[in-house]
């Protein structure tokens, strides 16, 4: 897996994400400030000492490359919350809420989730964070336009961004081989990636990580977890964003 990582303090933040997302990714109409959590800290004059907080970092990646999995060792390791967008969007799936018709159909489909309810979505999360007082975090998945990153920017110092990448082979492989245990929750992959490296290419070997003894019999797959669908979100991320940095 390769991995690019860029301290923001030689590049604003936006310039940065901006040889990452495509030109296209400035066209959304969706006003993303009008998240309150965004709009209250928008007008705040002066931003927090660095040395006052904890980390503020980003994982970005196309979907599946593994930034949930070393986002949360992190910030195990960091004490700092981890943050996932889609997480996120699972959980308000998983609610009664009124957005969980419209957010099954788009995930279903493998299209990505609008702009406008990622960012009021992760405002409501930073707002309950901050009420529990909560410093710093790992975001991971946002932002994922330029959009998306200017409003974070504007609000916000981020000290490190990573960005993950992976062969589309392994990566296909890694998303339906993903399982959750049904009763912890816990997160584990029962794919055994052996790819030889051939025209240049390195080869790459991952073992399966396989869930402890009482785990086993409660393994249950994502419903989005299907090649057809694993197929299009990366066809959709591919148009968005160019992976080469």
């Amino acid at each position: 897996m390769a991995v690019s990582l860029r301290a923001t303090r030689t590049m604003s933040f936006s310039s940065l994400l901006s040889r990452t997302f495509s030109s296209a990714s400035l066209n959304s109409q969706a006003d993303l400030k009008s998240a309150p959590f965004f709009a209250q800290r928008k007008s705040l004059p002066l931003r927090p000492d660095p040395r006052d907080r904890n980390v503020q970092w980003v994982f970005l990646g196309c979907p599946g490359v593994g930034k949930g999995t070393y986002a949360s060792r992190l910030s195990n390791l960091l004490g700092v919350p981890h943050i996932a967008t889609g997480d996120l969007v699972r959980e308000e799936l998983n609610s009664s809420g009124p957005l969980a018709s419209l957010l099954k159909e788009i995930v279903n489909q493998g299209q990505l989730v609008s702009d406008e309810i990622i960012i009021n979505l992760l405002s409501k999360r930073l707002e309950a964070g901050e009420a529990k007082g909560e410093s710093g975090f790992i975001l991971d998945g946002f932002p994922r336009t330029v959009r998306q990153a200017e409003i974070l920017e504007g609000v916000t110092d981020i000290d490190v961004v990573v960005n993950l990448k992976i062969q589309e082979e392994a990566l296909l492989a890694k998303c339906l081989g993903r399982r959750i245990c049904s009763e912890c929750g816990g997160n584990y992959n029962v794919a055994s990636i052996d790819i030889k490296g051939e025209n240049g290419k390195p080869g790459m070997y991952m073992a399966p990580l396989l869930p402890p003894p009482h785990c086993a019999s409660k393994l249950i797959q994502r419903s989005d977890d299907t090649e057809e669908v694993v197929k299009e979100r990366l066809r959709v991320y591919d148009e968005m964003v160019s992976c080469s940095m």
